[in-house]
């Protein structure tokens, strides 16, 4: 079963059945999905994603087969009162507006296999809609991607699928044990990188990518972007450090090393004897993760997703 809108709107199509998107343009007050939220309707109801938790997901899909009928795009305007919300499960209401496309109108099939195979590829991607015209993007995404946002550009909507956020681990150690399941739970493809063999094993760390090259040369392959977070844990300057390089050079939006005060200190002295410019040492957050007291494995490991969490919102 499908569980990705896009996805199940195509396979929908291919099937021969009528299919719906239907997508989240703006919210008021404490609505309860956020804008660029998606829903694909089939031409006998099927849903597959959410525009509103649950509150007037039956009064789109009633619109969603009219407009499978004459394959025009419609734009719905729906109150979520505060009893209708909390009945399932939120905690007050507010106002959506949604943009309802049938499949086969302005919004074509090809388009749709356009934007599911830039996401395969983990590339970003975007639909931009504007009255009649639907049209692939995949340059000039830089600042949407940044704050990970939809949204209007003048008369235009611009919905953003954005590539998967990733995060690569150097060091099988204690703490990433704790850290890698926490990090996939947040939506991360997590990569760890450990030249030793012992701690980087499929038995500590099941089903996770695992890369035993030297982690500079790991850390090219791995290619931080803008959607990527890199935390060092190794506590051994040989491998931390040509890692260290690699990531502060990147777009990575955040990069963080374990070690105390005074660790950190000699890390700065070494790279900075080496040439590395004092402006990308600015960017380690060293010692890593917020400072909340944390002292086991997986306190640290909170520590750590919830810094991440800081650098890729704020």
């Amino acid at each position: 079963m499908e569980t990705d809108p896009i996805e199940a709107a195509l396979a929908w199509h291919r099937a021969g059945k009528g299919a719906a998107l239907a997508t989240v343009v703006e919210t008021w007050g404490s609505a309860p999905r956020p804008v660029g939220s998606l829903l694909a309707i089939s031409e006998e109801a099927e849903l597959v994603g959410s525009v509103s938790g649950g509150c007037v997901e039956g009064a789109v899909v009633t619109e969603a087969l009219d407009a499978m009928g004459d394959l025009s795009t419609r734009t719905l305007d729906y109150g979520v009162s505060d009893d209708e919300a909390f009945a399932v499960g939120l905690a007050c209401g507010g106002r959506i507006k949604v943009m309802l496309q049938p499949l086969g109108g302005a919004l074509k099939a090809d388009a749709l296999e356009a934007v599911a195979a830039r996401r395969a590829a983990a590339a970003p991607v975007a639909l931009r809609t504007e009255g009649d015209a639907v049209a692939v993007v995949t340059d000039g995404l830089e600042e949407r991607l940044r704050q990970e946002r939809s949204g209007w550009d003048g008369d235009a909507f611009v919905t953003l699928f954005a590539p998967p956020l990733r995060l690569a681990v150097v060091g099988g150690v204690h703490i990433a044990q704790a850290l890698v399941p926490m990090a996939r739970i947040a939506g991360y493809a997590v990569t760890v990188i450990d030249p030793r063999e012992a701690f980087a094993s499929p038995a500590r760390f099941p089903g996770t990518a695992l890369v035993h090259d030297w982690p500079d040369e790991a850390m090219a392959a791995f290619a931080p972007d803008a959607r990527a977070a890199v935390v060092l844990l190794t506590h051994d300057p040989k491998l931390d450090d040509p890692a260290l390089r690699v990531a502060l050079e990147s777009p990575a939006f955040y990069v963080g090393a374990l070690g105390s005060t005074r660790t950190h200190a000699k890390r700065v002295a070494r790279l900075t004897e080496g040439g590395m410019d004092a402006a990308l040492l600015d960017r380690l957050d060293a010692p890593v993760g917020l400072d909340i007291g944390a002292r086991t494995p997986a306190e640290i490991a909170v520590s750590i997703l919830g810094a991440m969490t800081q650098a890729l919102r704020r």
